[in-house]
């Protein structure tokens, strides 16, 4: 295989040192890594940007461009707002729950744990408009089997019907908890 792991997931912010502090206030992400220039490397366009990383744990790196003399940072209007975010892995169902227990006592808007049969999950933004999700995997073996029994199945008949197939479906309709037992 080529790729090795993501290096880094790079995404824009409004202001790089209120999302270092966001970062590491409440998710505990670290800043490992500061970089400003004022023209583009890869291009040698004129743009000054600060460029931060902050540790997402075991090697991976979350980093933001503050982009100043842009303008505004802005969303796709033609996708969904739930449907472009980032997932982080936590360790534990604890773990989950006291997240969204201190996200909220910092005022934060938190939706679920919502029950994914393979993980628990959790929502919420960041101050620059990203969706994030901390995960808990909750998935077993079998679980893992039967999807992987189905996927090509699965995404094969997405092509030809684009209607959600139903291979799976006892993932959000609660029944995986007794098939699965």
């Amino acid at each position: 295989m080529l790729v090795h792991k993501i290096h880094h997931v790079a995404y824009r912010c409004k202001d790089a040192l209120q999302t270092a502090r966001w970062y590491e206030q409440h998710l505990g992400m670290k800043l490992v890594l500061c970089i400003a220039e004022d023209t583009v490397p890869s291009t040698g366009e004129a743009d000054p940007y600060m460029h931060i990383f902050l540790d997402a744990g075991q090697g991976n790196i979350l980093a933001f461009f503050e982009l100043p003399t842009q303008p505004a940072m802005g969303r796709d209007p033609n996708t969904p707002i739930w449907t472009q975010h980032l997932a982080l892995e936590v360790g534990s169902m604890d773990e989950l729950l006291a997240a969204k227990k201190r996200l909220q006592e910092a005022g934060i808007d938190v939706i679920g744990p919502t029950d994914h049969a393979l993980f628990q999950s959790i929502y919420f933004f960041d101050p620059n408009g990203h969706r994030l999700e901390l995960a808990c995997n909750t998935a077993s073996p079998k679980m893992l089997a039967a999807l992987d029994a189905v996927k090509w199945d699965m995404l094969e008949e997405w092509g030809r019907t684009r209607k959600a197939p139903r291979h799976a479906a006892w993932m959000h309709d609660g029944r995986y908890k007794e098939m699965f037992q």
